[in-house]
């Protein structure tokens, strides 16, 4: 494609009109004059008019603005009247790429080619001018916000940047716009696929503006406060000659690059087994830009996001991506805000690895007094020992000052007595899974506190009602169910007892908000969702190697998923203990689908850690002293079986929950499983899955959502 406008009037007009409602970013152009004479640079500002709370991006109009704009400038750079052009954007944002409305509105592959050729043809410009062009990424980047700045000659980055990514393959797509092409071009293959492929198979992870300049996308790096003024300091320097950018040789040798995108796909092997076609693509284009020219590279890419923008993977992925970033936003059932307490001062009941955690998180998002306590000194000591520990690891890695350490630990204080909590405004319980032992702890902490205090518990499984059923205030008790890694998982489990009352449940909601926590409102009902269903998807894992389904086929059964990790891992990660207890609490309210293993019974009398042993390989094996503990029978199941087997079981229980009530529709599941569970984007949540793969109607005779909601439009064919 040339560097000339996309001529094709039809589909420019089917794009406008798929998306009638589209936030238009502007591409709005100024003339700055440089410091010390370096003469006019065009500065393009991407602004969509919205707050920061609304972040530009680019749909077909904002598009043909920014072409404007580029029309504009080019015919200037040619007369000479400007020497370079820049772009930036509003404040707190520089751009976070395409609007998803396009690839959700798109009906053809037309449609999706034209997507890709429609950003090619404005964003390669900035690469093509006759004079320099300086991308200033002020704020946050992800997606086209990053390939329009690699498509510049220079890059400057502020250091506050809080997010700058290339998530597409997170979504089911790939980086359609140059990402692919430029950027291993720019840093080298290796580091590139940390931006394109491990970044957003690990749960979507970040960069900040630090850490982008390290990798080398930027080639100078501001403070945020005067980021602007420095970056047009700097350009000024550059046209003049005093600063001379240069850039580390990237090693273009063909055992070095296939070395990096084969250790690249060995991960998302591992990542996603095969089952999201999206990052597989993203490496062939990688590997392709080592011998492409642009045209070529730029070619690929448009040709791979058509092949991939109308997948079953993207309307799973972007149902998903909804699921988290908008429907978590308001939570089905909270009550209205303005009930809630104010939270000025938290204990934390227990000082073991769960309650330190609890208590790291508090201090860290809400910078207010943390009380631990436990049975002796010993223990207390040794969770603060954790949590000043935790701090310093913060520290290390550049995130809090030598004053802001000082402050975190200083808030945390320990005691053995519970009347250490009676200025708490929350005091949260965290300690063995035991309703007798909850109750007795819940009593003494009542005994201390207001009358307003609000009493939280972090149970799995246990009921909340009975745990306050006790007490003289059941209605300010609230279950508050955390997922380890508390600093990694994003779920929070919101419970309300029977008799809790709107202003305490109004008081949980806002605190899971300000630590940042996704909240969903569950009924008071065994195990709640997330371990209620794993603990029966799991379970038939483990019925199966009972029977007689070799460990090793057992364990492969679900990979095809691409879940975050196997069965027997998972129950290494939970530990025996907990999933045997979890397990038999839920056998005791639903004896008929809940089983209780007799080997895991044994693994846990042998104190065993899991089921596999691990060789310095790093592979798991099943040791002779385990395989010495198991009795099992004469009826194995293949992958295949087992796999359908578990698929169905999960979707009569969530069948099951639903017509409990347990949450208020089938995309709480979802948005649950996803965050608390890890359940993969690329499948859109459990059960959307379970409807595309036809095992709903088999189990319930319909689909658990309608046709269509996340899933392609009816006879439409990647």
């Amino acid at each position: 494609m040339s560097t000339s406008s996309i001529d094709n009037t039809e589909l420019r007009a089917r794009a406008e009109a798929a998306l009638p409602d589209e936030v238009v970013t502007h591409a709005i152009v100024r003339d700055v004059e440089l410091p010390e004479g370096a003469g006019t640079l065009a500065l393009i500002t991407l602004d969509n008019g919205f707050d920061h709370t609304k972040p530009s991006t680019f749909g077909p109009k904002g598009l043909f603005s920014l072409e404007a704009a580029l029309d504009a400038v080019t015919k200037r750079a040619e007369a000479g009247e400007i020497v370079a052009v820049g772009v930036t954007g509003k404040p707190f944002i520089f751009a976070v790429g395409a609007d998803l409305g396009m690839v959700k509105a798109g009906n053809d592959r037309a449609d999706a080619l034209f997507v890709g050729q429609l950003g090619h043809g404005q964003f390669r410009r900035l690469g093509e001018l006759p004079v320099p062009t300086f991308a200033y990424v002020n704020g946050a980047a992800m997606g086209g916000g990053v390939e329009i700045a690699l498509h510049c000659t220079y890059r400057t980055l502020s250091s506050g940047i809080p997010a700058l990514a290339l998530p597409e393959c997170f979504l089911g797509l790939v980086p359609g716009w140059g990402g692919t092409y430029l950027l291993p071009n720019l840093i080298g293959p290796a580091k590139a696929l940390e931006v394109i492929i491990t970044n957003p198979l690990n749960q979507n992870k970040m960069l900040n503006g630090v850490k982008a300049f390290e990798l080398g996308i930027g080639d100078a790096i501001f403070e945020p406060a005067d980021f602007l003024a420095q970056s047009l300091h700097w350009t000024s320097a550059v046209l003049r000659g005093e600063i001379v950018v240069s850039r580390p040789e990237i090693d273009r040798s063909e055992e070095t690059w296939e070395a990096a995108v084969s250790a690249a796909r060995a991960f998302t092997d591992l990542k996603v087994s095969g089952a999201a076609p999206a990052p597989y693509k993203a490496l062939e284009l990688v590997s392709l830009a080592r011998t492409a020219d642009r045209d070529a590279g730029f070619a690929a890419e448009d040709e791979a996001l058509a092949d991939t923008a109308l997948s079953e993977e993207v309307r799973a992925g972007l149902y998903a991506f909804d699921l988290v970033m908008k429907r978590a936003k308001r939570p089905v059932g909270a009550p209205d805000k303005s009930l809630a307490r104010p939270v000025t001062t938290i204990g934390v009941v227990g000082a073991g690895l769960m309650a330190s955690q609890l208590a790291l998180l508090f201090v860290r998002q809400l910078k207010v007094p943390v009380v631990i306590t436990d049975l002796d000194q010993a223990r207390v000591d040794k969770g603060l020992a954790y949590i000043h520990a935790e701090i310093d690891k913060v520290a290390a890695r550049g995130r809090l000052n030598a004053d802001g350490v000082n402050r975190l630990k200083a808030l945390v204080t320990g005691a053995t007595d519970k009347a250490a909590f009676a200025d708490a405004d929350v005091v949260i319980e965290a300690v063995f899974e035991e309703m007798s032992v909850k109750k007795k702890v819940f009593a003494e902490v009542e005994a201390v506190v207001s009358d307003t205090c609000l009493l939280l518990t972090n149970t799995s499984s246990l009921s909340v009602t009975e745990m306050a059923s006790q007490l003289q205030h059941p209605e300010r008790v609230v279950g508050f169910h955390f997922f380890n890694p508390v600093a990694v998982l994003p779920l929070l489990e919101i419970v309300r007892g029977e008799k809790t009352d709107d202003a305490s449940l109004a008081t949980a909601f806002a605190l899971s908000k300000n630590i940042k926590k996704t909240s969903v409102l569950v009924k008071d009902a065994p195990a709640f969702v997330v371990n209620r269903l794993l603990t029966r998807f799991l379970g038939e894992v483990t019925s199966s190697l009972d029977e007689g389904t070799d460990p090793y086929v057992a364990d492969r059964a679900l990979a095809p998923l691409g879940l975050p990790m196997s069965p027997f891992v998972l129950l290494q990660l939970v530990g025996p203990a907990i999933a045997l207890h979890v397990a038999e609490t839920l056998n005791g309210h639903y004896p008929e689908r809940y089983h209780v293993s007799e080997n895991l019974k044994r693994l846990v009398a042998a104190g065993k850690p899991g089921i596999w042993s691990w060789g310095a390989d790093g592979k798991p094996y099943l040791d002779d002293e385990t395989k010495a503990l198991f009795e099992v029978g004469d009826n194995p199941q293949t992958e295949e079986q087992l796999r359908e087997r578990a698929l169905k079981a999960i979707a009569e229980e969530i069948d099951i929950m639903l017509k409990e009530g347990v949450v208020s529709g089938p995309q709480e599941i979802d948005l649950c499983m996803i965050t608390g569970a890890g359940w993969p984007f690329h499948l859109g949540g459990v059960t959307p899955y379970l409807d595309r793969s036809g095992i709903t109607e088999a189990v319930r005779g319909e689909r658990f959502l309608p046709a269509g909601e996340s899933t392609l439009p009816e006879g439409v064919h990647a």
